[in-house]
C-alpha cells in the first residue's frame, strides 16, 4: 500500500467561510459517506490521533485542513508537512464533521491505489463483515498481531469510510488493504485458511494453528460462507465456559489474531 506522498513544505493558505465551497462539499461527502472516497479518490482523517497516525508512518498528507479558531494553537509541524492548507470558518466546522464532538483539525489524503495480492504473507480475510465498527476493531487486531494483509471480500463494510477509519484508530496505515475482491481470487493464497465456527472445530487453545495462515472472518449474523468453510485446511472454535452462543467477530478475531501470534512466537 502506497500514498501518494507529498514533499513537505509550507504551501499556501486558504481560508474559506462559504458552505457552496466546492472543497466544503468534498469534505461532507468525505465525512459523511461510506464510499464517497472511491469516487474522491480522497480518505478525510479527522483528528489528531488519525492524523499522528499517518505522520507516525511517514505520510504526508495532500491538505491539512484546520478550523480558524485553532489554526493559531495548532502544532506548525502538522501544516508544514501538507502540500497546502486551508483555514475553514468555525460555523461551517461542525456541517460537515463526521464526529459528535467535532476535532477542530484533519487531513485529506490521496487514496492509496489498490495493491496486489501477497500470497504468502499472514492475512485476514473479512467475509461480508458488515458492521463499520466490527472491520475496525480487526483491523486494529491485525496489525496489533502483526498480520500484515486484509483481504475484504465484497459485501464487507468499506475499508476507508469514516466510520471504519475512526474504528481503525490509525492501523490502517500499516497494512496491506485489498477491498470488493470475490471469494475465487484467495486461491492465489499459498497459506492455509483457518475458519471460525460457533459449534464447529477443534477448540483453539488445543489447536495447533499453521503459521503464517490466513483468518477468515464471517458475517456477522451468518458467519463464514459454506463455500469458505469447505476450503479451509483448519476449523477452530473458541471454548466459552460462560455458556454464551456465540461472541462478537471482532472479539473473536482478537482472540484468534493473538492465538497465531503466540504460536509464531515459539
Amino acid at each position: 500500500m502506497t500514498f501518494h506522498e507529498i514533499q513537505p513544505g509550507q504551501g499556501s493558505v486558504t481560508h474559506i467561510a462559504s458552505r457552496a465551497n466546492p472543497f466544503v462539499k468534498t469534505l461532507k461527502k468525505l465525512a459523511h459517506e461510506s464510499t464517497a472516497y472511491r469516487k474522491e479518490g480522497l480518505v478525510w482523517l479527522e483528528g489528531d490521533h488519525l492524523c499522528r497516525a499517518a505522520l507516525a508512518r511517514g505520510l504526508a498528507p495532500q491538505i491539512a485542513v484546520f478550523s480558524e479558531s485553532y489554526w493559531p494553537k495548532a502544532p506548525a509541524e502538522w501544516a508544514a508537512t501538507a502540500g497546502k492548507t486551508v483555514l475553514i470558518s468555525d460555523a461551517l466546522w461542525s456541517e460537515f464533521s463526521g464526529l459528535e464532538s467535532p476535532a477542530p483539525m484533519g487531513f485529506v489524503m490521496a487514496l492509496p491505489a489498490a495493491p496486489s495480492l501477497l500470497p504468502d504473507v499472514a492475512t485476514v480475510i473479512l467475509d461480508r463483515v458488515q458492521d463499520a465498527g466490527n472491520v475496525g476493531s480487526i483491523l486494529r487486531s491485525a496489525a496489533a498481531f502483526g498480520f500484515k494483509q486484509v483481504v475484504a471480500l465484497k459485501g464487507t463494510a468499506a475499508l476507508w469510510s469514516p466510520k471504519v477509519l475512526r474504528a481503525g484508530m490509525g492501523a490502517h496505515f500499516g497494512l496491506q488493504l485489498i477491498e470488493g475482491l470475490e471469494a475465487d481470487a484467495l486461491l492465489a493464497l499459498n497459506v492455509p485458511l483457518v475458519v471460525t465456527s460457533s459449534h464447529e472445530g477443534a477448540y483453539l487453545h488445543e489447536q495447533v494453528l499453521p503459521s503464517p495462515c490466513a483468518w477468515v472472518m464471517g458475517h456477522e449474523g451468518q458467519g463464514v460462507s459454506p463455500a469458505l468453510m469447505a476450503r479451509a485446511q483448519v476449523s477452530v472454535r473458541i471454548a466459552q465456559p460462560g455458556g454464551e452462543e456465540s461472541l462478537n467477530v471482532g472479539a473473536a478475531a482478537a482472540i484468534c489474531l493473538y492465538a497465531s501470534a503466540t504460536t509464531a512466537l515459539r
